[in-house]
């Protein structure tokens, strides 16, 4: 998607939906434990602009001591996005991890394209549409109930600019023996890459020898894979393990880096560098280390792409249980779902 300069005028009327009543005063809509449910349907062409939301509960409920606090609501609260009337979401994943911090943890900071901005998560992915679309949330949690707020500000167009992709997003969790391929992407169609996010989690504490893996993207299945790199925190545009901690910058940044808990969350986006493919893109860490020398971890990742036409997300959101593939939650005395 190319960039307006903030100074030249566009067509289009600006519009916003809204989980606000003016009638009633209310401001949030409401998805109970085990409930789906859509939150906007609109029909007609343009392009989402903003997309901003918030929702208590992963810290105290309107500043009442006594309510009940529960971090994972981050991990267990689901996003879904339809375009233009395909059946499956081409965007889905838990708030957290779309949002560019996995852990079930809240950092504040912010980007270009993502934040968690004090208390608020935002996304400035130019997400265009020819026919409409669709949000809709699931609560995968067991007790809590997810009270969310809305605002979604969109272009109404007449016409899409030329080559308009269509934007996805797709969202991994699971565990890693060490030197297994950790695979954050494995894309069909046209398009391009846009970004990705990730946490991991080692299972020792101190130890970050997880990122040592490069990064393998693949491009159209053909070998050797069109590029390499030399570690992890290098395609994330750092280095020596992030030696200076966390950072945010416009298009890649650490939000969260803790050395004694072995938990790291970082993002890095593409537009100049972006990945074209013409028939699919493959992307994975893989460590050159001895499987001997590494230690198992567990990862939640999200991968940001256009292609040419709305498509469902690469990987589906796996069971409750899997989604909550964690070694420690903060704040939480930590009990994963039987």
């Amino acid at each position: 998607m190319e960039d307006r300069p903030i100074f030249q005028l566009s067509q289009g009327r600006t519009e916003q939906l809204t989980t606000f009543d003016p009638a009633t005063g209310d401001k949030t809509v409401f998805v109970a434990p085990g409930e789906r449910k859509t939150i906007f349907y609109l029909e007609g062409r343009g392009m989402i602009a903003r997309f901003w939301m918030t929702l208590p509960g992963w810290f105290w409920r309107y500043w009442d001591p006594d309510a009940a606090v529960d971090p994972t609501v981050l991990r267990l609260t689901i996003l879904r996005l339809y375009f233009d009337g395909c059946p499956e979401p081409s965007v889905e994943g838990p708030v957290g991890d779309f949002f560019g911090v996995g852990h079930c943890e809240f950092q504040h900071y912010t980007s270009r394209y993502l934040g968690m901005s004090s208390g608020g998560f935002y996304c400035y992915f130019p997400m265009p549409f020819d026919r409409g679309f669709r949000l809709e949330v699931e609560n995968l949690h067991q007790q809590e109930t997810a009270e969310l707020f809305f605002n979604i500000t969109w272009q109404r167009l007449e016409q899409l600019p030329e080559q308009s992709g269509r934007f996805h997003c797709a969202f991994r969790a699971g565990e890693n023996a060490g030197g297994d391929p950790l695979e954050t992407a494995n894309i069909q169609g046209q398009g391009h890459l846009a970004g990705c996010a990730l946490s991991i989690q080692g299972s020792v504490p101190n130890n970050l020898a997880f990122l040592e893996a490069p990064e393998y993207i693949w491009v159209d299945g053909e070998e050797p894979p069109a590029l390499v790199g030399t570690g992890l925190e290098d395609y994330f545009n750092g280095g020596w393990y992030f030696r200076d901690g966390p950072f945010c910058a416009e298009t890649h940044g650490v939000p969260l880096k803790d050395p004694l808990r072995s938990m790291i969350s970082m993002y890095r986006f593409h537009d100049g560098d972006r990945v074209n493919f013409q028939r699919s893109l493959r992307m994975c860490f893989l460590n050159p280390w001895k499987k001997e020398r590494l230690k198992p971890f567990r990862y939640s990742s999200t991968v940001y792409y256009y292609l040419s036409e709305a498509s469902p997300a690469c990987f589906r959101i796996p069971p409750a249980k899997d989604l909550l593939c964690l070694y420690r939650v903060r704040d939480r005395d930590f009990q994963a779902i039987p």
